[in-house]
């Protein structure tokens, strides 16, 4: 999986929230491209992630 800009394997199939979860990313301050398509949050929990997918995250951030 490329993930970021960095390849990373993923041994199993799972969720995209999961997925999130595990590298500490808090779901309301982030969106997600996967496969060059942005997912809608409401969708995090119904779309699985696998070793061959392109994940970009970004982390929105408050400050001026």
């Amino acid at each position: 999986m490329k993930f970021n800009g960095k390849i990373i394997s993923l041994k199993d199939n799972t969720l995209l929230t999961d997925f999130l979860k595990n590298n500490n990313y808090e779901i309301p301050k982030i969106a997600v491209e996967l496969n060059g398509k942005i997912i809608p949050k409401t969708q995090f929990e119904n779309t699985a992630v696998c070793d061959c997918d392109t994940i970009e995250v970004v982390s929105f951030v408050g400050g001026g």
